[in-house]
This record gives C-alpha cells, structure tokens and sequence, in this order.
C-alpha cells in the first residue's frame, strides 16, 4: 500500500551507475551477457563500498542515488526483467510507472542522508559484475535483513506519492502565490 513503511529481507541488484544502465540494455539485446540473473527480482539505485572480512564482503556503507536520473533506461529494464521491486530517492516519471503497472513492480524510496541506518540492513554483497567499472557504477549483488525503512511510494497499481504531492502543490501554488504578493504589497505600504 502506498505510504507504508517496511523493513526489506532478501537480494537485490544495486547500481549507482549510467554505465551499468547503459550496459543492461546491451545484454536485453543480446550484445553483452548479465553478470547474474535478474529476471524477476529488485533492483536499487543505491552506491556501496565494500570490505572483506573473512571470505565475506561486507558493506562500509550503501547510499541511494535519485532514480529520476534512469528513467530513460528504467522502463524497458523493468518491463522485459520483469523486475518486482526498484529502491532509490525521489521516485520515477510516469513512462516508469506506467512499466512498473505492466510488471507488477513497486518503487521502495529510501531515505536521503541514512546510510547509516541503511547499511545497517545489508548483510553482505554476495557478488559483482562488470568489474571494469568502478565500484559505484558495479552491477552488485546484496543480501537484506532488515533494510530500511523504506516507504512503499509507488504501490503496482500506479499509486504514486510523488504525484499525488504534486497534485496537491500544484492546487495549493495560486493561493500561495496570492498570499505572498498581499505581503508584498503590504510591505510596500509600509515603506511608504
């Protein structure tokens, strides 16, 4: 349900980068292989640095990115991966959400400057792929438990915060535009 607030267990595919973006469109037309599987699964628009620590990577921090800034690439993506779930800050325009519905897929957006206590919630990268790039820009593989919070903000059916905030501004911008040329107003008779 759009709005609420869950804890995430589980994987997901993480990238931060237009080169991974880029680099999924060329293996969806076969020009290039997927490091991993994705069909089916989630993908976050999230950064990390890693460590290893006894055979396992885990993380030195995860960050979300804004997701808007993929919105060229998404709809495809979420359409012909079939992807379930997309995590990141600030939402996704209406070509997205419109793949999103198609798919059945649901837009997790994670709070800006919590890397802390989002990288709390990962258990461990499990692997990389596309080496070449630099770790931010990696396709990167996570295991979850209790990732989070994140707010369901565009549910599979298209329900989305973000419009409805802009909606309601939107309906709010002429009066608060009348109020602040009153004050203004106002001001200049003071002065006088």
């Amino acid at each position: 349900m759009v709005g609420e607030t869950v804890l995430l267990d589980g994987e997901v595919a993480a990238t931060a980068g237009l080169p991974a973006h880029q680099r999924l469109l060329e293996a969806l037309d076969g020009k290039r292989q997927m490091p991993f599987p994705l069909a089916g699964g989630a993908m976050f628009h999230l950064g990390s640095s890693c460590r290893e620590e006894a055979g396992r990577w885990l993380p030195n921090y995860v960050n979300p990115t804004t997701s808007t800034r993929f919105d060229a690439f998404m709809p495809r993506i979420i359409r012909e991966l079939q992807l379930t779930s997309i995590g990141g800050k600030g939402g996704m325009d209406n070509a997205c959400v419109e793949a999103m519905k198609d798919a059945g897929c649901v837009y997790f957006s994670m709070p800006g400057g919590a890397s802390p206590l989002l990288s709390n919630g990962v258990a461990e990268r499990i692997e990389t792929g596309w080496n070449d790039l630099i770790e931010q820009f990696r396709l990167s593989r996570f295991r979850l438990d209790g990732f989070g919070p994140v707010t369901v903000a565009i549910d599979a059916h298209g329900h989305s915060i973000y419009h409805t905030l802009q909606e309601q501004a939107a309906n709010r911008l002429p009066d608060i535009l009348k109020d602040m040329e009153e004050a203004r107003r106002s001001a200049d008779l003071r002065r006088r």
